[in-house]
């Protein structure tokens, strides 16, 4: 494993072999997406440390197959667990909807999705829901499923936007383009007079300035950050491994353009995170030459 250290950084953020981090809980997502989770996750949790990936050098996954997404998260994983987390979070709604069942039953770790506990929010408070998704997340239907599971009396549109992500990750979000493309994405959601609306990608929350003036205030929004940190809370708590006392740390690492990453984190973050750089195929990122195998 390779590893390259940005010229930012911040006091608290240091080097850490992985046995001196005190179980942390791992977050990955494919970009700065996830960011929406770690935000919330380190409000409810304030002692925990975190370590947080983005896969840069293979976003976006919305437009990848699910062999592909299987693949990548198995990599993270592995990766993670080296670390020793104790839980992890997929900050990713293309991996919750594609891999998430696959590794739950592979790795001997708590991993937690961001669709179940979103789908549920979204039952609760609307009957007619629109969902903005990645491609691959909207054409699994895996809230729609999820939805329905719950109430089959719900109506649920799904709408895949896979020019978000390019959007966000290369910031330009306030752009008479990015108004126009927007506006078009949620005009079958208009149409269909939903009642909520789901920020189907962790992603897309950064953009609730654009979307926001564009859905009539009676619309109610679901960002999945808020209640995928509720049950990771509730997930620690029924184990007994919530750290009350712990001195929070908080490390960034991506598998390219750690200072691309970095700019558009400090604009979200309102601070300048250190980034480590891993190198993606080296063995401990590598997929286990078994897919049927458990990998711990």
């Amino acid at each position: 494993m390779t590893r390259q250290r940005t010229s930012a950084s911040l006091p608290h953020t240091h080097d850490l072999e992985p046995s001196s981090l005190c179980a942390p809980i791992g977050v990955f997502d494919s970009g700065v997406g996830g960011l929406t989770v770690l935000h919330t996750m380190q409000q409810v949790l304030p002692n925990e440390s975190i370590l947080y990936f983005g896969d840069t050098a293979r976003l976006p996954y919305g437009t990848k197959t699910p062999a592909e997404i299987i693949h990548f998260v198995r990599d993270i994983l592995y990766w993670m667990t080296s670390y020793q987390v104790k839980m992890v979070i997929m900050a990713c709604n293309t991996s919750s909807a594609l891999a998430l069942e696959t590794v739950q039953a592979e790795f001997d770790i708590p991993i937690l999705g961001v669709i179940l506990p979103a789908a549920r929010a979204a039952v609760h408070h609307g009957h007619r829901i629109g969902v903005l998704a990645t491609p691959a997340t909207a054409k699994s239907h895996a809230y729609r499923e999820a939805m329905h599971e719950i109430d089959p009396t719900v109506d649920v549109w799904e709408v895949g936007c896979p020019e978000f992500v390019p959007i966000i990750e290369s910031s330009r979000i306030h752009t008479p383009e990015t108004r126009a493309i927007v506006q078009g994405y949620l005009e079958p959601l208009l149409q269909n007079r939903i009642d909520t609306l789901v920020y189907g990608c962790t992603h897309y929350p950064h953009l609730s300035s654009i979307i926001r003036p564009m859905l009539p205030p009676s619309v109610r929004l679901i960002d999945p950050a808020t209640y995928v940190a509720t049950a990771a809370v509730q997930e620690l708590r029924l184990l007994g491994d919530t750290d009350q006392q712990g001195k929070a740390e908080t490390r960034f690492f991506v598998s390219d353009r750690p200072h691309r990453f970095t700019q558009v984190a400090a604009r979200l973050m309102g601070y300048t995170p250190a980034v480590d750089v891993v190198e993606v195929g080296t063995p401990i990122l590598s997929v286990h030459p078994n897919d049927s195998g458990r990998a711990c």
